[in-house]
C-alpha cells in the first residue's frame, strides 16, 4: 500500500498560497497550549508560566514541520473509517502490535495520532527525568499540538476536508474560522490537571469521542448550505493586500449555533487533556523540583539553532516537488 511517510498530504499540495495556509489553525493550537498552563498544580505552574510564551508560540511547530519533515504528517490524524472496524482485535492500541498487523506503510497512510501521543508522552517524561529544560519545553509544546489534533473530528476520517461529500474547505472552517470568530466567549475553566492512569486509553478515548461528533460536523454544514445557498455561504476579505474567499460571518454564526457548543467542548477537552498529560509526565518522572530549573534562559547558540531549524522547514517546504 502507498506510504504517506514521504508525501505531502491531507489538505493540499504545496503551492504559492501555502505560506498563507500555514497561519490557519494556529490560533486554536496556541490558545490550547496557553490555557493548559493554568490547569497545572502549584509545583509546576511557576515554571510553565515563565515559559508560557514559548509554549504558546511553539504550539504550531508540528504544523510547520508537517510538509517539510519526513514522517511528520501522519502524526496529526487517524482515518478510523479506513479500517474494517476499530475494535481491539482489528486495530491494536499499541503501535508495535499495530505495525505487526498492518505494517508501517499502512499506518502512515491512515495516520498515527493516538500512537504519537503515547510516544510523545514518553519523550516528555524522559525530558523531565533528565531535567533538560530545553527539551521539556519543546516536547511539551509538541504534545499539546498532537493532543489538540486528536480532539478534532475531521482528523479522524478520510473525508478530512469534506472532499468526499462536496464540502471542500470544512476542515479549516471548523478548526480555524469558528474558533477565531467565537472562542472569545468560550468558558475555559476546566479545573486542575489530573493524573492520567492510562495515557494509551486516554488518547484513544479522545479520538473516538471526536469521531462521534463527525456526523454533526458534516450533516449540519450540508443542511445549512442547502437552506441558504452557495451565494450566502462565502464572503471575501482583504488581509495584507490579499483578497481571500472565506465562510461568511452570518453562515459561520448559524453553523456554530447548530453545533450547540461542539467546538467549545472539543477545545475545552483539549485544554484539560494537555494539562493532564503534562502533569502526568512530571509525576511519572518523579516530580522533579521545577524551581531548580526556573532560571533557565536559552543561550545565544540555542536561539540561533531554533531560528535555523525553523528556516530549514521553510526551505524544505518551498523546494519540495509535488510528486514527493
Amino acid at each position: 500500500m502507498l506510504s504517506r511517510k514521504n508525501t505531502i498530504q491531507r489538505d493540499e499540495q504545496p503551492s504559492n498560497t501555502l505560506a498563507c495556509r500555514l497561519v490557519w489553525g494556529f490560533y486554536a493550537h496556541q490558545q490550547i497550549n496557553r490555557l493548559a498552563v493554568f490547569t497545572l498544580p502549584v509545583e509546576m505552574i511557576a515554571f510553565f508560566k515563565k515559559h508560557i510564551v514559548f509554549l504558546t508560540d511553539n504550539a504550531v511547530n508540528p504544523d510547520k514541520r508537517r510538509y517539510a519533515v519526513v514522517g511528520e504528517a501522519p502524526r496529526h490524524f487517524i482515518d478510523l473509517d479506513a479500517y474494517a472496524d476499530t475494535s481491539f482485535t482489528t486495530l491494536p492500541r499499541f503501535y508495535k502490535e499495530a505495525v505487526n498487523r498492518y505494517g508501517e506503510d499502512t499506518l502512515a497512510l491512515h495516520g498515527i495520532v493516538p500512537w504519537q501521543i503515547q510516544l510523545t508522552k514518553y519523550q516528555l517524561t524522559e525530558a523531565f527525568k533528565q531535567r533538560n529544560v530545553r527539551r521539556i519545553l519543546r516536547v511539551a509544546a509538541d504534545l499539546g499540538h498532537y493532543i489538540a489534533d486528536a480532539n478534532v473530528p475531521l482528523h479522524t476520517t478520510r473525508n478530512y476536508n469534506g472532499q468526499l461529500t462536496n464540502q471542500q474547505g470544512i476542515h479549516g472552517f471548523w478548526e480555524s474560522r469558528l474558533p477565531e470568530l467565537f472562542s472569545v466567549d468560550y468558558d475555559f475553566l476546566t479545573g486542575q490537571a489530573e493524573y492520567v492512569y492510562s495515557p494509551q486509553k486516554a488518547a484513544w478515548k479522545a479520538v473516538f469521542k471526536a469521531n462521534a461528533a463527525l456526523d454533526s460536523v458534516l450533516r449540519f454544514e450540508q443542511a445549512l448550505t442547502d437552506e441558504v445557498g452557495e451565494g450566502k455561504k462565502y464572503s471575501f476579505d482583504e488581509r495584507n493586500g490579499v483578497t481571500s474567499k472565506m465562510y461568511a460571518s452570518d453562515f459561520s454564526r448559524l453553523y456554530h449555533e447548530r453545533l450547540q457548543g461542539q467546538v467549545e467542548r472539543q477545545m475545552r477537552a483539549s485544554v484539560k487533556m494537555v494539562g493532564d498529560f503534562w502533569y502526568t509526565c512530571w509525576v511519572d518522572a518523579g516530580q522533579p523540583d521545577l524551581r531548580m530549573l526556573a532560571n533557565y534562559e536559552p543561550t545565544d547558540q540555542e536561539k540561533r539553532e531554533e531560528v535555523e531549524e525553523q528556516k530549514s522547514w521553510l526551505k524544505r517546504l518551498f523546494s519540495v516537488r509535488p510528486e514527493e
